[in-house]
């Protein structure tokens, strides 16, 4: 397993001009909602509607919007598509490595969808019950650092994709917001770090900065119909 990562790993150093960039996001309307549909969720389907899959539903949605991120290079070919299979980070058990199952067409899922198909790729990955057709095909990866505390990384790009978004731990801060009246105040807010690692051959700062700040704006302005 060590072998396989390392490889992996060195590959993708190798083949892709990594860069790194983040953004501060405002989760205080992902946690009312979340809190709202949390009871909801695991009575009814017995599931638990975490961050991860509200990231992955914005990110999903935006992914639309710029093909280049969910595309890679193939020789001297640019490859984009019209659909979206997600990759998602998973820890083994015991520190035994990662692996990276795969959601396929994850453009067709509503949040609950989503957060089902999470639940149960993960926990089969970590049951070591994954078919060979779960973990291969993957278009575009979310890893989730912050589930142990940390604000800040730089993942390395799963190949041949051109980008993988990282996501950090919800940290209540102080935030600068602006009153009823117009004015600026301090307020306190559930405050999550974005990254998107990409491969700069294909991706430039500018588009991989849009995209965060499109993802940002699903994420603060998200209502009931974004279900």
């Amino acid at each position: 397993m060590r072998r396989g990562i390392a490889e992996h790993m060195r590959r993708s150093l190798d083949t892709s001009a990594h860069v790194t960039s983040a953004i501060e996001v405002d989760m205080s309307k992902v946690v009312a909602i979340r809190s709202k549909l949390k009871q909801e969720f695991q009575k009814d389907y017995g599931v638990n509607p975490t961050y991860l899959a509200f990231i992955a539903r914005a990110a999903v949605e935006t992914l639309r919007e710029y093909p280049w991120v969910n595309g890679e290079i193939r020789g001297d070919q640019i490859v984009t598509r019209p659909y979206v299979n997600l990759g998602f980070a998973v820890e083994l058990a015991d520190g035994k490595g990662l692996i990276v199952p795969v959601l396929k067409n994850a453009e067709t899922l509503n949040l609950l969808g989503i957060a089902k198909g999470v639940t149960d790729i993960a926990q089969r990955a970590r049951d070591k019950k994954l078919l060979p057709d779960e973990v291969q095909g993957g278009t575009f990866t979310i890893t989730n650092p912050g589930g142990y505390g940390t604000f800040h990384g730089t993942p390395v790009i799963s190949q041949p994709q051109a980008a993988i978004l990282g996501t950090y731990a919800v940290v209540k801060r102080p935030w600068v917001i602006q009153d009823e009246l117009g004015e600026d105040v301090i307020a306190i807010r559930p405050i999550m770090n974005l990254t998107l690692t990409y491969d700069h051959r294909l991706v430039d700062g500018a588009l991989a900065g849009r995209f965060l700040r499109e993802v940002r704006a699903k994420l603060e302005s998200w209502g009931e119909s974004d279900y």
